[in-house]
Order: structure tokens, then C-alpha cells, then sequence
């Protein structure tokens, strides 16, 4: 167990601990010149905590580039002693995690595709017994909060004392704008679920392309995320792997730069006044809610009194469509989203047929 005097001269400590908490590095580890190079250039931006670098490399489809191998190790071992940057990369095995182990790496992070895999988790925690190092855990490739939460479990009780969350976005059917939907709401539901956790954003992984990386960033930060890791190369658009969302560590700097980096709280009375004067508004407003949706169910209740005489199906297909419909142009004109609208109809809605069923089944 570290003193509080030995954490504060540990550098992987004080990367570890610092707010926001900036990583940065190539999607993949090339070669040694490019490695080197890399963390060179972010060493010099001063803006950058930690080296990250994929060694391993996941991939769809066979024959596609799946990461130098562990010969790569050596070079991030020689980044770290340039530079001075903490070294993290992502490991799937054990034998990974004790290769990466054996070269000095400071912080290791388990991708997407061995979250959505318990066995794979397990193996990984197994393999950290007895091992003081921290360890990140990047969200399932699905949208499956239950997952994310349990790979935490899983490491936690290998006995990892220190377990941050990365938030690269999910796959979802019929996303367009994004390689990786975000999702937000799900990775504010972890954060809330795991609240002394860090949680970092992965806006690459999120984007796929660098042009709307800066604005997702800003999105994080604006949610109050405890950093970013941001893909970088020296080369972007010759990358061997996921080019289009690389970006050099001078524009990464730029970016960084450009960014508005919001706090979670200031110490002013004043702005602490008026803050509890609104919420308190935001606290009568939602009393008031909850009363109008009682008496929303209890008539949804005498409704399902007369489907149950008269032997009429609960799902209204034509009647919930007006409904959809009349609430998404009422609440577009006062400034409320249709995705909004749509997402609480759903949720009053179920509910809804939760009270009619039971009068059904009484």
C-alpha cells in the first residue's frame, strides 16, 4: 500500500488521478519509429497524461490487421523512458495481460468486444490477481448496461483497486451520423451506478471520422466526463487501421485548445442561491407531474374497466398513433423534441397498459 507522499511522486498516480485525464496515441502500434515519433510529438503539446497504443487488435473479419503482437511492447517501454508519459494498452487474455505486464505497462483497459464476453472478462481478472495496476473498462459493443456493470464486478473482485470506465459508444441498427451510436443516457446511467469510478470518453471509437470528433468531445466534457482518449498518429491518413478518426498530435492539441472545460462546481454563494432557488422550481414542477400522471392511470384504469366488458383488446394500435402524433406537433412548437415525446409517450404508455392488464386480470 502506497503512502499519500508515494502517490503524490508516482507519476502513473498523478495521471491516473488528475482532472481531465487526456490519453492519446495511434489506434495501432506500426513500428518503432512510429511509436517513438508519436509520443514525441504528444510529449511535446504538453497537453497529453498517458500513451496509449494498440498492441492487439480485435477485428471483424479475418486478414484484416490485427496489431503488431506483443513486439510492440518494447517500443511503448522505450516511449515511456523518452517521454516520461504512462503507458496503457488494451489486453483480451491473460497471456495478454502478462506480457503487457512484464514490460512496464502502467494501465491496462479491456475493449468492447471482451466486455460482451464474461468468459474473456474472467480470464482477464484471473490473470490480475495479486496485481496492483489499474485497469479501465470500455463499454460493451451492445448497448447491455448489465454487461459493463459486470466485467466492474469482475475485476473488483479480482481485487483491481482502481477501475475506470470508458464510454466508446454501442452498435446499434440503423445509426448513420456515428461509427458507435453514443448513447448517452446509458453511459449516465453507469456513471450514476459507479459514481467514485472515472469515466473517460472515447470520442474516436464514437465518430469513426475526425471532422465531428471536437464536438463530441465537447459533449463529455459538457457531462461532466473525467477526460478523454483521443486516437493520434503521425500519419493519420496512412494509418494501417482506422485512418479516418486519427488525427496528429498537433491537431489534437488544437482541439484540446478549442474545447470549453467546464467544472462541477464553483464556490460562490450567489451562484449556490440562485442554483437551489431553480431546483426547488424543478422540484415543485415534478410533484406536480407525478400527481397529473396518477390521474392519468387511474383513467387509463377506468378505461380498462370498459375494454373488460366489452371483451376489447388493451393495445389500441390506431388510438396510440393520434396520440404519437398530436403530442409530437404540441411539443415541437414549445420547444420539446419529437425523440423526447416519443421516448416518454413509450414509457407513460406501458405503463398504462401495466394498469389496464391488471383491471383486465382482476
Amino acid at each position: 500500500m502506497q503512502t499519500a507522499e508515494q502517490t503524490a511522486t508516482n507519476p502513473v498516480q498523478q495521471a491516473w488521478n488528475k482532472r481531465p485525464l487526456i490519453i492519446s496515441g495511434p489506434c495501432s502500434a506500426e513500428t518503432e519509429e512510429q511509436v517513438l515519433a508519436t509520443a514525441q510529438r504528444l510529449a511535446a503539446t504538453g497537453k497529453v497524461d498517458m500513451l496509449r497504443a494498440g498492441i492487439w487488435k480485435p477485428r471483424t473479419k479475418p486478414g484484416m490487421f490485427e496489431g503488431i503482437g506483443a513486439k510492440g511492447l518494447p517500443w511503448l517501454q522505450q516511449a515511456k523512458k523518452l517521454t516520461g508519459l504512462p503507458t496503457t494498452v488494451e489486453v483480451a487474455t491473460g497471456k495478454q495481460v502478462e506480457d503487457a505486464l512484464n514490460f512496464e505497462v502502467d494501465v491496462l483497459w479491456i475493449g468492447a468486444r471482451t466486455t460482451v464476453n464474461p468468459f474473456s472478462v474472467q480470464e482477464v481478472a484471473d490473470a490480475l490477481r495479486g496485481v496492483d495496476v489499474p485497469v479501465m473498462i470500455k463499454n460493451p459493443i451492445n448497448p447491455d448496461l448489465e454487461l459493463w456493470s459486470g466485467a466492474v464486478e469482475r475485476i473488483a473482485r479480482a481485487g483491481v483497486k482502481q477501475i475506470g470506465l470508458i464510454h466508446r459508444g454501442f452498435s446499434s441498427y440503423g445509426n448513420s451520423e456515428y461509427r458507435n451510436a453514443p448513447m448517452w443516457h446509458l453511459a449516465i446511467e453507469m456513471k450514476l451506478k459507479h459514481p467514485n469510478m472515472p469515466i473517460i470518453n472515447d470520442p474516436s471509437h464514437i465518430c469513426g471520422r475526425r471532422d465531428i470528433l471536437l464536438e463530441v468531445m465537447q459533449r463529455a466534457i459538457d457531462l461532466d466526463y473525467d477526460g478523454l482518449m483521443i486516437e493520434s498518429h503521425i500519419d493519420p491518413d496512412n494509418a494501417w487501421s482506422d485512418a479516418k478518426q486519427q488525427v496528429t498530435p498537433e491537431r489534437l492539441a488544437e482541439m484540446l485548445n478549442t474545447i470549453i472545460w467546464r467544472r462541477e462546481d464553483v464556490n460562490s454563494e450567489e451562484y449556490h442561491a440562485a442554483l437551489e432557488a431553480l431546483r426547488q422550481k424543478i422540484n415543485h414542477l415534478d410533484d406536480e407531474l407525478m400527481q397529473i400522471l396518477s390521474q392519468r392511470m387511474k383513467i387509463a384504469e377506468q378505461i380498462g374497466k370498459y375494454k373488460k366488458e366489452n371483451n376489447i383488446t388493451i393495445l389500441q394500435t390506431n388510438r396510440w398513433n393520434e396520440i404519437i402524433e398530436r403530442a409530437s406537433a404540441k411539443g415541437e412548437k414549445i420547444g420539446l423534441s419529437k425523440e423526447f415525446i416519443t421516448k416518454y409517450l413509450d414509457a407513460v404508455h406501458m405503463e398504462s397498459i401495466n394498469h389496464q392488464k391488471k383491471v383486465l386480470d382482476s
